[in-house]
C-alpha cells in the first residue's frame, strides 16, 4: 500500500477516535443526569415512606430492605422488564454509537498498519478501551448495570483522550520479537482481562460507597423518632446492596483472573520463542506476576468469610490500580525487553 494512502487511512482513524471520545463524553453526561434523577426520585420516595412508617427503628430498616429488594430485582430483570429510565437509555444509545466509531477507528488503524492494532501503547490502549466498552455493553444483556455507565464512559474518555494526546505514534514496522502469532493471542487476552478487571473495579468502588451508606442508614434506624438522615448520594438508594455489588465484582474478577493467568502462560511461551527463556525477571514480567498475585489474593480473600466486604473491595481496587500502573508507568519509565511503547 502506498505511504500516502497509509497516512490518509491513519488520519481517518485518528478522526474517528476523537469522534468516539466526543460521543462517549455525551454518554457520560446522559448517565450522570440519570444518576441525578434517580437520586431525586429516591429522596421523594423516602420522604413519602417516612410519613407512613412510624415506630422506633422501623423507618430506616424497612426502607433499606425494600430498596434492596427492588434494586436487585431490577438488576436481574430481562431487558423488556427493566425500568424505563429515559436518560439511562439515552446514555446507552450514545455509548453504542461511540463504540461503533471506536471500533471503526481500531479497525482502520489495523488496516493502515497491515497487522493487528495492538503493538504499542497507543494501539493497546485503543483496543483495551474498546474491549472495556464491549464487555460493558455485552453484560447489559444479562444484568442491568446502566448505573455503572457513568464510571465506564468517564474512564474511557479519560484513558482514550489521554492516549490520543500523549501516546499517539506513527505506524512503524513490527520489531522482530513481535512478529509472532502470540502477539495476536497474548495481547488480546491481556486486553480482555483488563476490561473485566475494569468492571470489577467500578463495582468495587460502588460497593464501598453503598456499604458506607448502609452503615449510616442502619445507625439512623436506631434513632427513636425515625427522622430521615442523609446517608450518602441519593442514587445509591436505587442500587443493589453492597453484598450484591461485591458478588458481581467477584464474578468479573474471576473471569479476568482466568484470562490474566492465560496471559502469563502465553507470555512465557512467547518469551521462550523470542529470547530462549521462559522467565527472566524483566520489569514487565514481574509486574504482570504481581497483578496475578494481587487478584489471586483478592479471590482467596473473598472466598474467606472474614475478608468479605470492604477489605476485599480494596484489594480489587488495588489490583486494577496495579494494572494501570503496569500499562503506563512501567511502559514509559522502566527499560527492559518489553520496551514496545512506541514512545521516543
Amino acid at each position: 500500500m502506498p505511504e500516502a494512502s497509509v497516512l490518509s487511512l491513519d488520519s481517518v482513524s485518528v478522526l474517528l477516535v476523537w469522534t468516539a471520545i466526543a460521543v462517549y463524553a455525551l454518554a457520560f453526561i446522559a448517565y450522570a443526569v440519570d444518576l441525578s434523577r434517580r437520586g431525586a426520585v429516591a429522596v421523594d420516595a423516602k420522604d413519602a415512606e417516612v410519613r407512613e412508617l412510624v415506630g422506633a427503628g422501623r423507618v430506616g430498616i424497612a426502607e433499606m430492605r425494600a430498596q434492596e429488594r427492588a434494586a436487585e430485582t431490577a438488576l436481574n430483570a430481562p431487558i423488556s422488564q427493566r425500568p424505563r429510565l429515559v436518560w439511562a437509555r439515552i446514555g446507552t444509545s450514545l455509548t453504542v454509537l461511540a463504540f461503533l466509531f471506536h471500533l471503526s477507528a481500531d479497525v482502520t488503524r489495523g488496516i493502515a498498519a497491515g497487522r493487528v492494532p495492538w503493538s504499542n501503547m497507543y494501539e493497546f490502549a485503543l483496543t483495551g478501551t474498546l474491549l472495556i466498552v464491549a464487555v460493558y455493553l455485552g453484560v447489559l444483556f444479562r444484568y442491568d448495570l446502566r448505573f455503572l455507565g457513568t464510571f465506564i464512559t468517564g474512564l474511557v474518555v479519560v484513558l482514550l483522550g489521554g492516549t490520543a494526546i500523549w501516546f499517539y505514534t506513527d505506524i512503524v514496522p513490527l520489531m522482530d520479537p513481535l512478529k509472532s502469532v502470540w502477539l495476536v493471542i497474548h495481547v488480546f487476552v491481556a486486553s480482555l482481562a483488563t476490561a473485566l478487571f475494569a468492571l470489577a473495579f467500578g463495582l468495587s468502588v460502588l460497593q464501598l460507597m453503598q456499604a458506607r451508606r448502609e452503615r449510616r442508614a442502619l445507625a439512623a434506624a436506631e434513632i427513636a423518632d425515625g427522622a430521615p438522615v442523609k446517608s450518602g448520594p441519593g442514587f445509591l438508594r436505587t442500587l443493589p446492596s453492597s453484598e450484591a455489588l461485591e458478588s458481581l465484582a467477584y464474578r468479573f474478577a474471576i473471569l479476568g483472573f482466568i484470562f490474566w493467568t492465560f496471559t502469563l502462560i502465553a507470555g512465557s511461551i512467547w518469551a521462550n520463542d523470542a529470547w530462549g527463556r521462559y522467565w527472566g525477571f524483566d520489569t514487565k514480567e514481574v509486574w504482570t506476576f504481581v497483578i496475578w498475585v494481587l487478584y489471586a489474593g483478592y479471590i482467596h480473600a473473598r472466598a474467606t468469610r472474614g475478608w468479605r466486604g470492604s477489605r476485599s473491595a480494596w484489594l480489587s481496587i488495588i489490583g486494577f490500580t496495579a494494572v494501570i500502573f503496569n500499562f503506563t508507568i512501567v511502559n514509559m519509565f522502566f527499560k527492559g525487553l518489553h520496551a514496545y511503547s512506541g514512545l521516543s
